[in-house]
């Protein structure tokens, strides 16, 4: 009798065991237990730690709540300016209402990614390629709006969506490539326009002060002469002065005056200048007339010869 009351405790012991052992969960920091009793959803949504469940009654079924990753496949698509595009993204999510995430979608994680590519076809289409290269704040936020609309009935929080590359045809990056050196061509020439500006003010400053003391050009002069010395090279510098090319230059201006004022002198009337070119251009042509030979006067004719008579 005894023998089989100690061993009714032990079966008794381990049924117990087994059936804690069967009721006992553990649930996780980043984790929430949903628990269905027959079927049926528990309002209570268990905490991190130590739990227990009705064995072959409840079942619990952990979400996580973490934040999660996911990489959005990428998608070709035409831009509204008509360039055909491969852009791809990366979803960032997490389980805000465990209980929704199980009953109001079959897998909110493929739910969560078709959405995200189904929007990013659709923000391609509606936007420019300007756009998506150098303004994609606007289109994460953009994209971050339409995924998550549809997400918050999921139980679903979008924290955040970013485009991570865009993939352009070969031609339209020849073609980016050929503007974008063009227009760096175009600002090194408005640079050195710029450049030649400020210098010809800087030069015609100098040369007015210059003008003003004529001994500065001298020093000037030997202190290019003296940079030039002081390279060890083969360069013959000859300073000529200023003055050696001004007299050239007022000489140059006095031999045709000279010119002019000799034939003056020698003709009786000036010599003919550009201005009289039109008169005498325009003055009609005379037939060419035999030139006449000048009679001689009387002192200039020869003596004629007379008879002598014997």
């Amino acid at each position: 009798m005894v023998d089989a009351l100690v061993t009714l405790i032990v079966v008794l012991a381990c049924l117990g065991a087994l059936g804690v052992l069967a009721a006992a969960r553990v649930v996780k920091q980043y984790e929430r237990g949903v628990v269905f009793r027959l079927g049926r959803l528990r309002s209570d949504i268990r905490g991190p730690g130590f739990t227990m469940i009705t064995p072959m009654v409840d079942r619990l079924q952990k979400v996580n709540m973490q934040i999660v990753t996911m990489p959005v496949p990428a998608q070709e698509g035409i831009t509204r300016d008509n360039v055909t595009v491969r852009v791809d993204a990366v979803v960032y999510f997490k389980v805000v209402d465990p209980a929704e995430a199980l009953i109001a979608v079959e897998d909110y994680r493929f739910a969560v990614s078709q959405m995200a590519q189904t929007s990013l076809r659709s923000i391609i289409g509606k936007s420019d390629l300007d756009d998506l290269l150098s303004n994609r704040e606007k289109l994460n936020q953009g994209l971050e709006l339409m995924i998550d609309s549809p997400a918050v009935g999921w139980g679903v929080h979008i924290d955040r969506v970013e485009i991570k590359d865009v993939s352009l045809p070969e031609t339209m990056k020849r073609s980016m490539a050929r503007q974008a050196e063009a227009d760096r061509e175009r600002r090194a020439r408005v640079i050195n326009a710029d450049a030649e500006l400020q210098a010809s003010k800087k030069l015609a400053e100098a040369a007015s002060q210059m003008a003003d003391t004529p001994s500065a050009l001298q020093l000037r002069l030997l202190q290019t002469v003296m940079a030039v010395a002081a390279e060890k090279n083969s360069t013959l510098v000859l300073p000529i002065p200023v003055e050696l090319l001004r007299f050239l230059e007022r000489g140059a201006q006095e031999i045709p005056a000279a010119v002019r004022a000799e034939g003056e002198a020698e003709g009786g009337a000036p010599a003919a200048g550009p201005a009289a070119a039109p008169e005498r251009e325009a003055a009609p042509a005379q037939p060419a007339q035999p030139a006449r030979q000048a009679m001689p006067t009387l002192t200039e004719r020869e003596p004629e010869p007379h008879a002598v008579d014997r």
